[in-house]
């Protein structure tokens, strides 16, 4: 498994943007697919946003299309999520994930992942 930690939340006015960043331990990043998700206070956790070990192939929820944007740096071990417009919807905590499943370059189940990072506070204030 590989560790994981986010970082870059914190509390934002509604029509914000903020980048949230996780940086992963281990050589082997560049083989996994990455993955965010974001949990609502008392909901449970959701798929935001996936990238393909290469880096060429996302997949969003349809929630935030063209509001945020998954991007990774394989040099760096990093993957990074930009969010913009941000809604009072958007409140909650984001996780970063990793995961590898042959077949299978985007991941969106939770299930589908095995490494995940504590997770970090986005809030939106309305």
């Amino acid at each position: 498994q590989m560790q994981l930690e986010e970082s870059g939340g914190g509390l934002v006015q509604a029509g914000g943007s903020l980048r949230l960043s996780c940086v992963a331990s281990g050589r082997t990043f560049v083989s996994y697919a990455m993955g965010w998700f974001h949990q609502p206070p008392g909901k449970e956790r959701k798929f935001v946003g996936g990238i393909n070990s290469g880096g060429d192939v996302t997949s969003y929820a349809s929630s935030v299309k063209g509001r945020f944007t998954i991007a990774r740096d394989n040099n760096n071990n990093m993957v990074y999520l930009q969010m913009n417009s941000l809604t009072s919807e958007d409140t909650g905590v984001y996780y970063c994930a990793a995961g590898r499943r042959i077949g299978v370059p985007v991941l969106t189940l939770p299930s589908q992942y095995d490494s995940w990072g504590r997770g970090i506070q986005v809030t939106v204030s309305s």
